[in-house]
C-alpha cells in the first residue's frame, strides 16, 4: 500500500494532526487507535473525505496530552517531528467511537501550525529531510540484527514473557526494529528519540541501549529484593 508514495510530492502539504504521548508510528508500521473524543472523530471524518486519509501523529512535549483539559490546556506543546499516516482500516461502533488502523507513511516536521478553524490541530508538513522513508528498506543492511535478537531475547526471558519466534525470524530488518521499537515500553521521550533517529542502525541502537537500560535495572531491583 505505501508503494503508491514514490516521492514526497505525492504526500499533502497540509494535515490534521493527533498529539498523542506514548505513540508512536514509523513508516510502514501499523498502528491501532481508539478515537473518542469529538474533535478527533471530526478530524477521522474531515481525512477519509479528503480522499487522502491521511492523519500526522505526532507526541506533545510533556506529559501533557492534551486530553480532558479545558480550553487553554488543550493545545500542548508539540514536538517538531512526527510521522504521516494513512487510515488503512476502520470501524465505528455502537457507542460512537472510530476504531482505526493506520499504516506509517512518512515522517514530517512541523514547518508551520495553521491557524485553523477546526477542532482539531494543523500543520504544514516538510517531508523533505525525511524523504529516505519513502524506501522500503533503506538502510536495512546496516543494522545489527544480531545484537537486537540477542536482547529481545534476554528481555524476554528476564519478564517471563513469549514470542513468535517463526515469525520474528521471517521479518525484515525494517519491520523488526520498526515493529519492536512501536510496541516498547519506554516513555515518550525515549519514543520521541527513535522517531527521530536518522537512519534505521541508529534507531535500533536506541532501542538496544534501552532495553540494556532496562534489564539493569531490573536485575538492580532482584538484587535489592533478594537482600
Amino acid at each position: 500500500m505505501t508503494s503508491r508514495y514514490q516521492s514526497i510530492k505525492d504526500l499533502p502539504a497540509k494535515l490534521p494532526i493527533f498529539p498523542l504521548g506514548g505513540a508512536l508510528l514509523l513508516p510502514r508500521g501499523i498502528l491501532p487507535l481508539n478515537i473518542f473524543e469529538q474533535r478527533y472523530l471530526a478530524m477521522v471524518d474531515a481525512a477519509l473525505r479528503s480522499g487522502n486519509r491521511m492523519i500526522g501523529m505526532i507526541q506533545p512535549k510533556g506529559n501533557d496530552a492534551g486530553f480532558g483539559q479545558s480550553d487553554a490546556k488543550a493545545r500542548p506543546a508539540i514536538h517538531q517531528v512526527g510521522c504521516v499516516g494513512r487510515i488503512t482500516g476502520f470501524n465505528e461502533t455502537e457507542d460512537g467511537r472510530i476504531l482505526m488502523t493506520l499504516t506509517g507513511i512518512c515522517r514530517f516536521k512541523v514547518a508551520q501550525e495553521l491557524d485553523a478553524m477546526t477542532p482539531y490541530r494543523q500543520v504544514t508538513a516538510d517531508y523533505a529531510p525525511f524523504h529516505g522513508d519513502l524506501a522500503a528498506g533503506d538502510g536495512e543492511d546496516d543494522v545489527n540484527r544480531k545484537g537486537l535478537l540477542d536482547i529481545l531475547r534476554r528481555y524476554l526471558e528476564s519478564n517471563g514473557m513469549q514470542a513468535d519466534w517463526d515469525a520474528i525470524e521471517r521479518s525484515s530488518n525494517e519491520a523488526l526494529v520498526n515493529s519492536l521499537s512501536m510496541i516498547s515500553p519506554f516513555g515518550p521521550q525515549e519514543k520521541q528519540a527513535m522517531l527521530e533517529a536518522p537512519t534505521l542502525e541508529q534507531r535500533n541502537q536506541i532501542l538496544i541501549a534501552l532495553a540494556e537500560m532496562a534489564l539493569a535495572q531490573t536485575q538492580a531491583d532482584d538484587d535489592t529484593t533478594l537482600q
